[in-house]
């Protein structure tokens, strides 16, 4: 089988680059081909599950904010997010009927909140122009001869295409179809890989998970999410924290810190301040270094200040008639309960048991005495040392990639094969949650698709 384009993904980028390419035929007068061979029984299975089903599919920040939150290649995606801005997106999205909604912090949603809308209008966008798609096409060898491309399916099929565009994502969410075959095509066309890691995936600190947990001896410090809870886990499991202040040390010396939201879930710490954090975290931890968070309940207020006020809060709830009755352990929690969520109190109180000290007293039993000190040290530095990470199993993306080096920005080409296109995140490419990573993959993927049909028009 013949297609003058071929795009091998079809995920978000891919769906991008095919569309692009078509659009870019179809304006030119062209008759030509552009097919997506796609390994899974239905294109953009990732695109389905971002943002929890909400699909976050770009942030609408102009060039100079946005670049900021690319944690490697900006200055690579810039020429390709001028082609098509993440504004741009949005219109062309809306352009197809998709109507949107942008919210907190410059997200763009789709307006009814389902990613299957997003995926839809890509794929009608793409049948709109010509594009034919062909699922449960496992690609398993890319060969180049002459200028010619051959693609082989692992049932036997083959295809034949002047132009080859891989867009098979990254590592993460294997379940997706993302199982990093573009790393070994890279290699056998003679691109270099960069070490590919996890990123925006959880955190797991040590104790979060039972002695027994599932870790994995392929990748340094990956713990399965899977792992059953141990009752620190347990507790902080569910705990949703807004507007806190987390930092991040490595072998003792803090080296980021960022102020948002916290979640900690059944794999560890993660919402938008802990996935900020994980790409330096999970690469500390592979290296073999030691790495920490530090969490700041009452982030922007001086630690004195917080020392006094906890003190006279224990005053009053010490001086409190209903308190007379109670022992120091119930004291302890009504306190805490003014200075902190209460479905975080059980695992404030198990991380830090210091904030009770218990002496056993001669022929008078036990005394127990509420450390007011200790406690208001643990709400500007609750310290969690890490354990590992949670890996490609949950990680939203992956870090590391085909080396941008020998891809031409301007128009995603190879420096080494001419004819082929890299795009998304088979890339070293990676970018911050909200939106990011997946206008990154749109800008790249239309840049290789227009590119890839310009050069076909052209010779």
């Amino acid at each position: 089988m013949k297609s003058d384009i071929i795009v091998i993904g079809g995920g978000a980028s891919g769906l991008m680059a095919a569309y692009a390419a078509a659009n870019t035929l179809v304006e030119a007068g062209a008759d030509a081909s552009v097919t997506i061979l796609e390994k899974m029984p239905r294109p953009g299975r990732k695109i389905m599950i971002t943002g929890k089903g909400r699909c976050n599919f770009s942030n609408i920040k102009d060039w100079n904010d946005f670049s900021g939150h690319i944690r490697s290649g900006a200055s690579f995606v810039k020429p390709s997010f001028f082609n098509l801005s993440s504004r741009a997106m949005l219109e062309f999205l809306e352009s197809y009927g998709l109507k949107t909604v942008v919210e907190r912090g410059d997200r763009a949603f789709p307006q009814s909140h389902h990613a299957s809308d997003v995926v839809d209008t890509l794929v009608n966008a793409c049948h709109s122009r010509g594009v034919k798609i062909e699922t449960e096409f496992e690609v398993r060898s890319v060969s180049c001869a002459g200028g010619t491309f051959a693609v082989e399916a692992a049932d036997g099929r083959k295809y034949a295409c002047r132009r080859l565009i891989i867009a098979t994502g990254g590592l993460s969410y294997p379940s997706s179809g993302s199982s990093g075959d573009g790393y070994a095509w890279a290699s056998a066309l003679g691109h270099s890989v960069k070490q590919c890691l996890p990123s925006l995936t959880a955190l797991v600190p040590k104790g979060y998970k039972s002695p027994d947990a599932i870790v994995s001896s392929g990748m340094k410090g990956h713990i399965d999410r899977s792992s059953p809870l141990s009752d620190i886990g347990k507790a902080l499991c569910g705990v949703q924290l807004k507007n806190v202040g987390l930092s991040l040390s490595i072998d003792g010396k803090a080296v980021d810190s960022v102020f948002g939201d916290v979640d900690f879930t059944d794999g560890g710490i993660e919402g938008p301040a802990g996935f900020q954090l994980s790409r330096k975290a999970v690469k500390a931890i592979f290296n073999g270094s030691k790495a920490s968070l530090t969490l700041d309940l009452k982030s922007g207020v001086p630690a004195e200040e917080i020392s006094q006020r906890v003190n006279e809060l224990w005053e009053e709830v010490r001086k409190d008639p209903r308190s007379e009755r109670l022992r120091e352990k119930e004291k302890c929690r009504i306190l805490l309960g003014k200075l902190m969520p209460w479905d975080l109190i059980p695992g404030f109180t198990l991380c830090n048991p210091d904030i009770l000290k218990t002496e056993r007293l001669p022929r008078k039993g036990v005394k127990t005495t509420v450390k007011v000190n200790a406690i208001a040290k643990a709400l500007k530095e609750w310290v969690f040392d890490l354990a590992g990470y949670v890996g490609y199993e949950r990680a939203v993306v992956t870090a590391g990639g085909v080396s941008t080096d020998e891809v031409i920005p301007k128009t995603m080409e190879s420096r080494l094969v001419a004819g082929l296109y890299w795009c998304g995140e088979v890339l070293d490419i990676d970018s911050d949650t909200g939106g990011y990573n997946l206008q990154t993959a749109f800008s790249t993927g239309c840049l290789a698709g227009v590119s890839a049909a310009r050069s076909l028009l052209n010779g």
